[in-house]
């Protein structure tokens, strides 16, 4: 095969799951209430931890920026997700489908790093309380944040720069409502076994490894938290994780399920619904999550919303 006919591919054809299209004008309509909820559920969040002085802690600055990676997370694929769901199918080209595999890796990345500092965050508060202002300080917290930033922009780069390296030239169709990089490669006319080494390295270091230093993490604290005397004081140091436990569970089992399995995601409707409640339902569970289950961001959603009912008064 030429050179030509290998570059020949401009555009790709993104195709929903089948069954959930027999429905569009539904399917449209609910994902469109979704991403307006995880839309302003985000910035609520990022709102009142800004207003409320009693919120300016290393858990919520973390929050903050969780909330600041979905909100960038839903802006990259939601309008590519309705378009799939209003028309049945949409194409795409090729330098917009690696654009949004760039912007996917980078904030699945800054996710999972993300996810892995604020596990630490309540092991220092819970296993070191007397440490906690010096562990967590202001400068390690600014510090911790950045290299989340920059290891999701490093690692994106490198799995980019891989991918667009490669060959396209037929077939154009991605079995998915947005791109992903494991139904891209399947279309390559090229090796792929260095792309595949890559992505299995960087879900090792920044999927599996993060994982298992939550859940070694939660072990300590679970101990730490058994032996405090006092029921009162045992229910109040776990509400404080409980929340981050939900999350993290949803995140890393849909993530896990769809990048670490011995058979890569493929064209079939389980994987597809997968992948989809994962990008959709994720973004907007997380602040009901934290709000839903924590005390001081309820008092402090109350105290913003009363506070801006009396002054339209």
């Amino acid at each position: 095969m030429n050179v030509e006919n290998e570059t020949f591919v401009k555009e790709f054809l993104l195709v929903g799951h089948i069954s959930l299209l027999h429905y569009p004008k539904l399917l449209f309509m609910l994902l469109l209430i979704i991403y307006i909820m995880s839309q302003v559920g985000n910035s609520l969040i990022i709102t009142i931890v800004k207003l409320d002085s009693r919120l300016h802690t290393p858990m919520y600055f973390f929050l903050c920026n969780l909330s600041l990676v979905e909100i960038i997370y839903t802006s990259v694929t939601f309008p590519t997700i309705l378009g799939v769901a209003l028309e049945r199918t949409k194409w795409i080209s090729v330098p917009g489908c690696l654009a949004q595999i760039y912007f996917l890796h980078f904030i699945g990345v800054v996710e999972c790093l993300l996810l892995t500092i604020m596990a630490y965050d309540r092991y220092a508060a819970i296993c070191r309380p007397l440490h906690y202002s010096i562990v967590m300080n202001r400068t390690v917290c600014m510090s911790l944040a950045g290299i989340c930033w920059l290891s999701g922009f490093l690692n994106s780069m490198a799995v980019i720069i891989m991918t667009s390296r490669l060959p396209f030239c037929g077939p154009k169709t991605i079995m998915n409502f947005f791109c992903d990089i494991p139904q891209l490669l399947k279309l390559a006319c090229a090796d792929t076994t260095v792309n595949e080494a890559l992505l299995t390295l960087a879900g090792v270091l920044i999927g599996l490894l993060p994982c298992l230093f939550i859940v070694i993490t939660y072990i300590w604290v679970v101990s730490a938290i058994v032996k405090i005397p006092s029921t009162q004081g045992r229910w109040k140091a776990f509400s404080t994780c409980a929340s981050h436990v939900i999350v993290v569970s949803i995140f890393f089992g849909t993530l896990l399920f769809m990048y670490m399995r011995p058979t890569p995601l493929d064209s079939s409707d389980q994987d597809q619904l997968v992948s989809l409640m994962y990008t959709v339902l994720t973004p907007m569970l997380n602040p009901l999550i934290y709000s839903l289950r924590n005390n001081e961001v309820k008092e402090a959603l109350k105290k913003v919303l009363t506070s801006k009912y009396h002054h339209n008064i």
